[in-house]
Formats: structure tokens, sequence, C-alpha cells
């Protein structure tokens, strides 16, 4: 059962200390257009949230994807009884007790400890239920509206409301819509009214209160069909809804394992995998897809999604999703399709529309992971003419499209004279391999090879000096006062530590530049056996990435954030794959915990998440759109995952103790297996793969066929 599998008032409510409040309490259906969290402080900004405040400032629905984005289209519900002084949240606001709360995806359940009520949110994909139970008869709504907003009682049980409020939004007037049903009389002061950032009392009447709540992002009228559409249901129908939804999604993977504290970790992580991208698309009176373009600030046909940034989420969220939720998956990519169709460029960062953060064009990478494993395939005509618009057209709009387009295409890299011109030219490198591999699987044999090619300028700036990724000017000379450990300026949330062995598509190739694998493993070895030494002159200040990267101790190896998240697996690259299997081991149960340190950093989007979830099944995609796997160390006795296609894949691991820190051998369906990686069309027919543990690395000789795909080692050079 789902409360078997994860209870988050523990855990997604604890977060490790470095992670600024951006793994929130939410609950919300998969994928919903909404989410729901406790609110404990209003004066932090997007930090409005913390597991050990004792103060209960409402119910948020809230579209908040990471507090560096913002929250857009929020507002709060806080129940309340008495007569408030002022009606505001510090007036309103209540002590409570999170150990006593529940904090789980399928609903929210707080006790007022002010008030002695005790309330029950459960969300659906549009709206929500709030019930709560009061000691008095004299009960109200406080309804907290962070924006310009109207409110309109209509007859005597309904309120509708709009709300306009954003981070960064094509449409200044971008706008929610709302609706709430009560299953008593209430009253406003006043039956219309509008204004900006205030708190509107709703007087209720009885001791017993039950209020639908449903939203629209496209007008009034579809936030009154959302709502009508779910009016009939009781609090048990939609809890029993929100746990079914639930228990299909987690249900997925099935984790047997002796430890089940490291079982709640799993599906506590399982759940965030499941959060982001988030619904932008909603159903008319003919149950047809409609969503509000906010570029051209019109109602389109067909669907869209938002709250993703794919810098973060292509390693991880995607490959993950091409495994158990294929449906979902081609789902997402007619949405990003529609983004093309109406901004002219493929989404790089949405919240709730094109924000321009991160370097890269890395979307490119999610399509090209579903290309090569025949997700969507009638999508991909459409997505290349899309792919190479961006690696070939500056945008006038800076937003869109790639930074330096026609410089990187003039010199072969993205000069210094751009902000993070280091991590621009490796993404674009990267984007131009996942160009080559959607052109082969459509057959077009040339345009493949041309953008085989362009995959190889990441070598334009590699430096045989320092054996470092390095900034070079227009006139191709590297950059002066170069060191090693400074962070920002010619990289992104980073040094040159963490952004050298950003050459997904061609680790091969990076270590023929590096001198070789003895040089490569030398370097890698330093890489995380040193200091985490770091310099803020890049940015003039330390940033939350530095100072996560310091806490851990594990030297240049920022598990921390995205950049590093491969750094156990270039091992393999060299044939010694034992040197990283006791690292992911560590990393699996010393930095990951369900219910004290939380994370050892940023979990963007899911991305960190589904970081844990592939480790601890023994392997990860470092290369999307090559269809590979990295092997590496299970975590879990036995794993039982359910696959799109309906086959089901068994992995097991033993003995599985803290001791055995490497894989001594490898058997699928019964026979050795010897290559250091699994194809998806392998993972994809089922079967046992399985593990035998020890407490001594085994070391052995591998041929090039069993490393990891690299440009350089393929046949397709």
């Amino acid at each position: 059962m789902l409360s078997q599998k994860i209870d988050t008032r523990h855990g997604t409510a604890n977060q490790h200390s470095f992670s600024h409040g951006n793994c929130l309490p939410y609950t919300g259906v998969p994928f919903a257009m909404n989410y729901f969290a406790p609110q404990t402080t209003d004066q932090k900004g997007s930090w409005w949230f913390h597991p050990e405040d004792r103060t209960f400032q409402g119910y948020r629905l809230t579209h908040q994807p990471s507090p560096w984005m913002g929250d857009f289209s929020y507002l709060l519900l806080t129940p309340f009884n008495g007569i408030l002084s002022e009606n505001t949240l510090f007036h309103a606001q209540s002590s409570y007790r999170p150990e006593e709360s529940s904090f789980r995806p399928t609903h929210l359940a707080i006790r007022q400890l002010r008030y002695g009520i005790s309330s029950r949110l459960v969300p659906s994909k549009y709206g929500a239920i709030l019930a709560f139970s009061s000691p008095k008869e004299e009960n109200g709504l406080l309804l907290t509206l962070p924006g310009r907003y109207q409110l309109e009682l209509k007859e005597e049980q309904t309120i509708i409301g709009e709300i306009i409020n954003f981070s960064g939004s094509e449409d200044p007037d971008f706008t929610l819509y709302f609706a709430l049903s009560f299953d008593h009389k209430i009253s406003m002061d006043k039956s219309k009214i509008s204004g900006e950032n205030e708190s509107i009392p709703i007087k209720l009447v009885g001791s017993e209160q039950t209020i639908h709540l449903a939203t629209s992002f496209i007008d009034s009228d579809q936030a009154l069909l959302n709502l009508a559409r779910e009016s009939e249901k009781t609090v048990t129908d939609f809890f029993n809804d929100s746990v079914q939804k639930w228990e299909e999604h987690l249900q997925r993977i099935e984790i047997n394992h002796h430890d089940d504290k490291q079982v709640s970790t799993f599906y506590h992580n399982f759940y965030r995998a499941f959060l982001f991208p988030q619904t932008f698309y909603e159903y008319d009176a003919n149950d047809q897809a409609i969503h509000y373009d906010t570029f051209s600030k019109k109602v389109r046909k067909g669907k869209l999604y938002t709250n993703n940034g794919f810098w973060d989420t292509y390693k991880t969220v995607y490959p993950l999703y091409s495994l158990i939720a294929q449906e979902e998956y081609r789902d997402m990519l007619e949405g990003f399709l529609n983004s093309y169709r109406e901004t002219g460029f493929l989404p790089k960062w949405l919240s709730p529309d094109e924000r321009n953060l991160m370097p890269g064009t890395l979307v490119d990478a999610v399509i090209a992971d579903a290309a090569v494993k025949e997700i969507a395939t009638d999508l991909m005509p459409e997505f290349l003419e899309a792919m190479e618009k961006a690696a070939t057209t500056q945008s006038e709009n800076p937003n869109y499209g790639r930074q330096g387009t026609l410089d990187y295409l003039k010199y072969g890299y993205v000069p210094a004279n751009y902000h993070e011109s280091v991590n621009h030219t490796l993404d674009y490198t990267y984007s131009d391999f996942c160009i080559s591999q959607v052109a082969a699987t459509l057959g077009e044999t040339d345009k493949a090879a041309f953008y085989r090619k362009q995959a190889l300028n990441y070598r334009h700036l590699f430096d045989k000096e320092t054996n470092f990724m390095r900034a070079k000017d227009t006139q191709g000379n590297f950059t002066d006062n170069f060191s090693s450990y400074r962070w920002g300026k010619d990289y992104a949330e980073g040094s040159a530590w963490q952004t050298t062995f950003g050459a997904y598509q061609d680790i091969g190739g990076l270590i023929d530049l590096m001198g070789g694998t003895e040089k490569f493993n030398e370097k890698v070895t330093e890489l995380c056996n040193q200091e985490p030494n770091y310099e803020v002159d890049g940015y003039g200040c330390e940033i939350h990435e530095m100072s996560e990267m310091a806490a851990l101790e594990y030297g240049q190896f920022a598990i921390s954030n995205q950049p590093s998240f491969h750094y156990p697996y270039l091992f393999s690259y060299i044939g010694h794959p034992e040197k990283g299997q006791a690292l992911i081991k560590q990393v699996l149960t010393l930095q990951f915990d369900d219910s004290i340190t939380g994370y050892p950093g940023d979990e963007d989007n899911g991305s960190m998440a589904a970081w844990y979830v592939f480790n601890s099944l023994g392997f990860y995609p470092v290369t999307p759109g090559s269809g590979q796997y990295v092997i590496g160390m299970p975590l879990f006795d036995q794993v039982i995952i359910h696959l799109s296609n309906e086959k089901t894949l068994t992995i097991e691991a033993s003995p599985n103790q803290s001791q055995q820190l490497f894989v001594d051998e490898v058997k699928r369906n019964g026979e050795d297996y010897h290559k250091l990686y699994f194809t998806h069309n392998e993972l994809m027919q089922g079967g046992t793969i399985q593990f035998h543990l020890g407490i001594v690395p085994h070391s052995r000789k591998y041929s090039v066929c069993d490393l990891p795909f690299s440009l350089s080692n393929s046949k397709e050079k």
C-alpha cells in the first residue's frame, strides 16, 4: 500500500540544511496543474516553508518549481474561527505541530492549535477539496491573494475569482482563475470586490465545513467547468482518487530489501520524480485539450507543460520515464513541440513560459533519447526541424534559442565574451550530437554525419597544458589568469573541475585528449581525493552550490549539483568500474535520507531524486541519446520494474550488506554479462539481472566493445 511506501510527514518536510527549501512537501497527483503545501512564513520570499517552523499560515496553492524561480499563480487558504483583529496572515496564523501533521503526496492534514481546527486538504489534477472541523459554529476562511485580484460571490455558496502574480511571463496579465464551492451559505463584506495584495475573510456557519476548489488558466467559465466535474465528489472520493493515482505510479517499481529505512528513502525520491513537469492544459466542454499560450495571449488547442529546467532534468528524469512512463513521456513531448510552434524555439526553462536560465538547449537530449528509444517517432521530423533552427539561427529575443549561435558556428566554440562560455560550448556540442542521433533515426545520413562532426567541437576548448576545458577569446587564445577552482564567469555553477568532464557524447575522446587511460585515471582520482576548494571570483560571493560541495567533503565531486552526476561512472570508460562502485554506494547510503539529511544539495524538478532512483537500481544514463545505461552499484536486495511495455525486469543483488562495496559479477537471464553498460532494448526485454557483490574489487580487462558509448570509439566517427 502507498502508506507503507511513502509518508512524507518526515520525508519531504525535512531536507538537508543546505537545500534551501526547494524540497517542499508538495501534495498533488502526479504531474498535476496545481500543488499544495503548508506555508509557515510570508517573511522569507520563496522560502515560505521550513520543516522546523511551528507556525501555520495556510494551505498554499503553488506552482513554484524552485525557490530560484519563484512562484506564480498562487494563493492561500486559511481556516479560522472567532474574530480577527486584522485581515492579515500575521493576525490569522496559528501554531501547529509538524510531528502531528500529515504531509503526504495524497493529502495534507493539520491541526491549528490556536483555533482547535483540524483540517484536511486532498488534491486533484485541477483543484482540491478542503474539509475542516472546528469547536465553534462561527468560522471563516481567510483567502490571501498576493497580487491583483477580483472576487465575486455568485448565488450563496460559490465564489469565483482571479489572481495575477508571477515571477516572469510573456503576458503581464497572465491570470489564474479559480472557483470555490461551499456546502453551506457564506457571506463576504461585499459581493464583488477587487484589489491588490489583500486577505479576504469569508464567513462560514457550522462546525463542519467542506470546500471544493477548482482552477483554470483559460477563464472563469473553464474554472467553473472544472469545478462542476468534481462537485459531487466527497472527501473520501478525492482521497481514493489521489491514492489510486499515486499507487499506480509508485507501484511501477517494487523494492524488496532488508533495510526499511532505505526503502522509505527510495519511495520518497520516486515520488518526487513524478512531480515535474506540470500539466499546463485543460479539457474544454467537448473534452478537447486546450491551453493558454502566454506568447500570443490566446487560447489554443493541444497540450502544454510547464515548470521544467532541461539543464537539470534531461540527465535523469526523462530517461527514467523512458523505462516506466512512456505514455506520459510522449504526452510531454507533444507539449514541448507546441511550445516550439508557438514561440519559434524549443523550451529551455519553463515557469510558466520561457525564462532563459542555464546554458544550452538541452531539451535536445530529451528528444534524442526518445528518438533512439522509438518513443513518439511520428513527432521526430518536426523536432529535428526545431533542433536545427536553434543550432543555426540566432533569435532576436534573447530568451529563446542558443546564446552566441553565430559565433559558435564561426569559431567552433562560444567565445569568452559570453557569460559561462565553456558550458555553452560543451552543451552545444552535446546538442549537436543529439541532432545527429535524431537525424540518423530518420535516415538523414548526411545531416547526421555533419552534426556528429560538430559534436567534437568541445575539443577546441581543451587545454593540454592544464588538462582542463578553458575559455577562449575570438582570436583563439585561452583567457589569462586561469584558476581551476574559480567558480562562475566561464563556468556555470562550478569551476573547471565540475565542467571539464562534460563531453558526455565523447568521454573516450576526452580520455585521449588527456593523454590516455592512465592520465585520465589520475585526473579523476585527483578530482575525488583533494579538498573541496573553491574560489568565488566569478560570482563575487559564495553561492549555495559552493557551500553544499564544501559541506560534503567529497573533493571536487560535487554530487550536490547536476554537472557532477556522472562522475562515479567516468572510471567505467577506462575499464575500471570498481573505482566508482564504492563511491556510488557511499553517496546513496550516507548522503540521502528521508528523515534527517534529506538531499546533498538541490533537488531540481526531480533531477536529483531520479539520480537516486537510477543509481539504486544499479545503472545510470550517462549519455541520454545513446540508448545506453552504464552499470554501477545496486543498493537493494531485489527490485521489480514494471516496464512501459508491460514486461517485468527483476534486479537482484547478493550478498548485500554494508561491507559489500563492489560488483563481483553480473548475470543477465542466467548468463554471464561482461559489458559495462546495458542497452535500452536489453532492459525493455525484461528478464532478470543478478549482481553478485563482493567486499574487495575484482578488476578485469575489458575490450573496447565492452566500454560505454563514445563518439571516438564508435564505428561511425
